[in-house]
């Protein structure tokens, strides 16, 4: 089955994201380049805002690639997301998913050696869910310093200042969900108080 052009336009978002991390942009940088809002840039990355000509061009200028690195077609019937690595300030991370809007799924790696570096916390609109699949991971989230170890989890606004290393030697692999505009990860429970009836 050919794809349709909102599967096209719903892999644009996670593409344009693992683009200006991999250029280590904020959004506020890419605004500077393009004239365009750091919230509608956000929107866009998230898939609440569908991507235009007008839109892409100056993006696909500031990060000095063609336009049709931006729009891919996936090969009929494949199921496969082949999205590109990309790597930021020794960090490689791999999108998971193209579905637009709703939360984005990454696969992140940090090499041996990145906790050396100083953290840097960085901000932005969302929310997001981390899993540590191996080694140690090393979280600065606001006034908190912590250790994850393989198997923990951690859930965040990403509105606080927060930064990823190596916590040791190791190398560490982690999994990433990320929703926009607060979306949370987990599901919650139904209240059991009964509705109160009027007197």
């Amino acid at each position: 089955m050919e794809p349709t052009v909102d599967s096209v336009l719903g892999a644009v978002g996670p593409r344009l994201r693992a683009l200006r991390l991999e250029k280590e942009m904020t959004l506020a940088d890419l605004a500077s380049s393009t004239g365009i809002s750091v919230s509608t840039l956000s929107r866009l990355e998230s898939g609440g805002r569908k991507p235009t000509l007008e839109l892409l061009l100056p993006i696909a200028r500031a990060h000095g690639i063609a336009l049709d690195d931006l729009v891919e077609v996936a090969a009929p019937s494949d199921p496969r997301v082949r999205q590109r690595p990309v790597t930021r300030g020794g960090m490689t991370m791999v999108p998971l998913s193209r579905r637009a809007g709703g939360l984005q799924a990454y696969k992140l790696t940090i090499p041996s050696g990145r906790q050396r570096r100083e953290p840097d916390p960085q901000t932005h609109e969302g929310y997001e869910w981390l899993y540590v699949l191996d080694g140690r991971l090393r979280m600065v989230l606001g006034e908190h310093d912590v250790v994850l170890e393989p198997g923990e989890v951690a859930e965040f606004d990403t509105r606080l200042p927060h930064w990823f290393g190596g916590a040791d030697e190791r190398p560490v692999e982690f999994l990433s969900i990320f929703g926009r505009e607060g979306e949370r990860m987990h599901i919650r429970a139904r209240s059991t108080a009964r509705p109160r009836q009027p007197s």
